[in-house]
């Protein structure tokens, strides 16, 4: 079930190249000297800023300044030398650094390879109304705690502000964007988009979700997983029977749908994922 996909241009016409002031994206790994530093503190943290300075043959001050920077934006910190019998020099202790789980995440882990291969285990062994059931739980564990907050305002503009964020809260840097007769719904980070691109499910339910909750039509226009550089949803006027139907929503119990009742005239997207 592995999709063909072209090499594209990372371009959004509608969320356009960067995230804007509001978007809060996560940072990247980096190859600069900041990178280096951090590499050292995984391989030999925790350590001190003069076994850091002598080891990329750079200055303590320099070192600092980039130790400085990795525990503003959490990704180091300090810890206590270790107490040892051997006698120390004049001064305080030499503080130590090492990196935080959030540093670690800019060296990758392989946690998409493995969600990856459970999915295919899935398919394989259950078929493929196994992954749409996944990716519909997932849906369904994403947004249910907040379900509430999306739907109780009163226009669909209003609606896809409050989704978007929920959305960032769960890490995705969603914002809107007014456009047209609607908005654009943009998401500048996808933490499956690495799984997505192989198992655009997670992608279909995710835009049905967005349909029922918002409780209007919606379509989805570009995807990260499919090289786009953002994923972008269309959210136009409302339909006031979707509407209706979505404002029914309680907090659904494991396995079931996101609205209350069978569906009338199809599915309530256009995906384009």
């Amino acid at each position: 079930m592995k999709t063909d996909r072209t090499a594209r241009e990372r371009h959004d016409p509608a969320c356009g190249h960067g995230a804007g002031a509001d978007a809060a994206l996560p940072s990247g790994a980096g190859t600069g000297t900041r990178a280096l530093v951090a590499r050292v503190l995984m391989e030999q943290g925790p350590v001190t800023a003069a076994v850091v300075a002598a080891e990329l043959g750079l200055t303590e001050p320099a070192v600092r300044r980039h130790l400085d920077a990795l525990i503003a934006d959490g990704e180091a910190e300090v810890r206590a030398p270790a107490r040892s019998s051997r006698p120390r020099g004049r001064g305080r202790p030499a503080r130590e650094y090492l990196l935080t789980d959030t540093g670690r995440v800019r060296f990758g882990h392989g946690y998409d390879d493995l969600a990856t291969q459970a999915l295919r285990f899935l398919a394989e062994t259950a078929g493929e109304q196994a992954v749409d059931a996944f990716a519909r739980h997932r849906v369904r564990e994403l947004l249910g705690p907040d379900l509430d907050a999306v739907t109780a305002p009163a226009d669909s503009a209003q609606r896809a502000e409050a989704l978007a964020r929920v959305l960032s809260a769960r890490g995705y840097a969603a914002q809107t964007r007014r456009g047209g007769f609607g908005v654009q719904l943009c998401q500048h980070h996808c933490p499956v988009a690495h799984v997505a691109t192989e198992f655009p499910e997670l992608c279909e339910a995710e835009t049905r979700a967005f349909a029922e909750l918002l409780g209007t039509h919606v379509q989805r226009l570009a995807t990260i997983a499919r090289g786009d550089a953002a994923c972008t949803t269309h959210v136009p006027l409302e339909d006031p029977e979707l509407l209706a139907r979505a404002r029914k929503t309680v907090p659904p119990q494991s396995g079931a749908p996101l609205h209350h009742g069978p569906r009338k005239g199809g599915s309530p997207n256009d995906d384009h994922s």
